[in-house]
């Protein structure tokens, strides 16, 4: 009986240290790594360098983010403290208060970080202070050359606030980061030998990329003449045969990492003039043009101008006024040199609602699409089609003047469909997401054209813009040892007076080169005065760049 009991409790007992043992091997074998995970991350105080982010690129995946490497400088408090020594040498070479930089290392577990250069973070690592790291990455934003279009990310949390970077967060956004970690143990103090760790994001990741219509070498040509002549202003270039957007540049332009500057200037270095409405004034002459021809309308049909032309009451002043007028003028001279009085007189006969139905074929009054691409844009302005309108309506409306708005954008548009045999194609700036090794995921370009004339009248229309450049108001954007330009210059009255002076707004719209047209290109000068003057030379300088240059 004794030896029964004793058997039964000794199964029992070899039952429940089979059962621990299971248990143990389990806990070590299988539930070991998570256990162990949750011990360190509750000893673990992560701070986040930055995001991954997809990158922005142009046409030919050349990318306008993530261009250059930056460098942080990784400071461990707790292997500094008391250091004073080394604390001066870092501080100098960091160029950083000592003395308050040593107070607020005091207090601190969590790493502090310094970006800075090259030049600096390699004086940092001849140092060979102990707790001092480097981390090498990429700089989101390396110079303005796109700054209106990319838009720019939130400091506090690296989330698009504008343009294409806040339209495709959910692309661009990937959720790994660089990050350093310290380990702590129940107090709070950093472990030795094992109390900083850097984790750097996967460089191999499936991140995915926006790919512009933008050329990365038009946009920096574009950009760079205009800081030349240090206007306000904006230009944009269209290629003719796509309806792609090659360039946009608005200036002044701003640094997308320090944009908080900017949010008081009165520049308005945010605001992109490229999308604003703004009074077109004589190169609305083009939709004009566009209407005479195709209602059956001849080149010779002349008219006299004598400075100015009156209108019950009222006496619309020509720009030769001053001269006493053109005299006799047939429609290529008064387009050549930009004759009021001429298109007034052809605007009474041809009516607001064809020229006002041509402009909307053409594209104003709406917004171009881009809108949908990242970029918001105006839809410019107008007049109300079947309204009555006096005389004086009409002269505005042919002159481009009263309630008539447009974009910059709109005008390069309006251009390129002349250039392009009178076929509008939709306007693109953006073309696709892309994977990293180029592969395209998601088509997001639009393709298509309208007529919206016939060729014969755009080719009509192109010659007279052709004969501006030769010998018209236009003949500082002639670029003819290049191939040549055809063009249209505009000044626009704003009603607006400042110390005294008219606002007067300078534009020139055009496309290059002459025989088979690449690109059409709007310049708008804020307050610019002549459109002759102000705006043409930034056109030839630009064509000139773009054709010596092969692009």
């Amino acid at each position: 009986m004794k030896n029964k009991r004793y058997y039964t409790v000794l199964k029992i007992t070899f039952f429940f240290i089979g059962l621990l043992l299971i248990r143990t091997f389990k806990i070590q074998i299988f539930d070991g790594p998570s256990l162990s995970e949750a011990a360190y991350s509750q000893r673990l105080v992560n701070l986040q360098l930055e995001k991954m982010r997809g990158n922005i690129l142009d046409r030919n995946e050349i990318p306008f983010t993530n261009r250059e490497e930056k460098v942080q400088v990784i400071i461990k408090p707790a292997y500094l403290r008391g250091q004073y020594e080394d604390i001066d040498k870092l501080c100098n070479t960091l160029n950083i208060d000592s003395y308050i930089f040593q107070k607020e290392m005091e207090f601190k577990s969590e790493p502090v970080l310094f970006e800075t250069d090259k030049d600096t973070a390699q004086k940092v690592k001849s140092l060979g202070i102990q707790g001092v790291t480097l981390l090498h990455s990429l700089k989101r934003y390396t110079e303005p050359v796109a700054s209106h279009v990319i838009g720019y990310l939130r400091k506090s949390d690296q989330i698009g606030e504008t343009g294409i970077e806040k339209f495709f967060e959910e692309v661009l956004k990937y959720n790994d980061e660089n990050s350093v970690a310290v380990i702590t143990d129940a107090k709070s103090n950093p472990v030795q030998g094992l109390g900083y760790r850097i984790f750097s994001a996967d460089k191999n990741s499936k991140m995915l990329h926006v790919k512009t219509t933008l050329d990365y070498h038009i946009q920096k040509i574009v950009s760079d003449v205009l800081d030349k002549y240090g206007i306000k202003g904006a230009a944009v270039v269209i290629e003719v045969n796509t309806g792609d957007i090659v360039a946009m540049v608005s200036k002044p332009d701003f640094d997308q990492n320090n944009v908080d500057r900017y949010l008081n200037s009165s520049n308005n270095e945010l605001f992109n003039r490229a999308v604003a409405s703004y009074s077109p004034g004589s190169i609305f002459k083009i939709i004009d043009a566009a209407v005479f021809y195709e209602s059956g309308g001849v080149m010779q049909e002349y008219y006299n101008c004598e400075g100015y032309i009156r209108l019950g009451n009222i006496s619309f002043k020509c720009h030769s006024f001053d001269q006493g007028g053109h005299g006799w003028i047939n429609l290529q001279d008064a387009f050549a040199f930009s004759c009021n009085a001429y298109f007034i007189n052809m605007g009474l006969k041809l009516k607001p609602l064809n020229i006002i139905n041509m402009a909307g074929k053409f594209g104003f009054g709406e917004e171009t699409g881009i809108y949908k691409q990242g970029v918001e844009e105006s839809c410019g302005n107008l007049p109300e089609i079947g309204k009555f309108y006096s005389d004086g309506d009409v002269a505005n409306i042919s002159i481009g003047q009263g309630d008539i708005l447009a974009t910059p954008l709109q005008v390069a548009a309006m251009t390129a469909t002349i250039a392009n045999g009178g076929i509008k194609n939709r306007i693109n700036i953006v073309d696709s997401v892309v994977d990293s090794q180029g592969n395209k995921v998601r088509n997001l370009r639009i393709d298509e054209g309208t007529r919206v004339i016939s060729k014969r009248t755009a080719d009509k229309v192109r010659r007279l813009m052709e004969q501006t450049t030769r010998n018209g108001t236009g003949i500082l954007a002639n670029v003819d040892e290049y191939g040549g330009a055809g063009g249209k210059t505009g000044s626009a009255e704003t009603g607006q007076v400042v110390n005294g002076e008219k606002v007067i707004h300078a534009w020139f719209t055009g496309y290059f080169p002459i025989a088979g047209p690449r690109y059409a290109v709007s310049i708008f000068v804020e307050n610019g005065k002549s459109g002759g003057e102000a705006a043409a030379p930034i056109f030839a300088d630009i064509a000139r760049e773009i054709l010596i240059k092969g692009y």
